[in-house]
């Protein structure tokens, strides 16, 4: 099994619509699972600490290396990415294990 494991900052100019774009991460990549092969598990945290200093956690759980492999290149979580991330995070930081 392999867990994929990314904290985003978002882009201080999108400050006013932070909790928008949360929950469009949240439905987005959440509602990958049973249409990626091999992503077995997602959740995206959008409620954290005052002590925080990212914006958004995404937490998945994926059967092996070459299904993280597919999933990151899959129509379906290039979508999501392209239209409810990316164009919105100034920080990404990734960790697989």
């Amino acid at each position: 099994m392999v867990r994929h494991v990314i904290l985003w900052k978002i882009k201080d100019e999108y400050a006013d619509k932070k909790n928008e774009i949360r929950k469009g991460i949240k439905e987005g990549l959440e509602g990958l699972v049973g249409v990626v092969p091999g992503l077995l598990k997602v959740n995206v945290q959008t409620e954290m600490l005052e002590s925080s200093n990212a914006d958004v956690m995404l937490y998945s759980e994926l059967e092996s290396e070459e299904a993280l492999k597919g999933y990151q290149k899959h129509p379906a979580h290039v979508k999501v990415a392209d239209e409810k991330v990316r164009p919105f995070m100034q920080t990404r930081l990734c960790m697989d294990y």
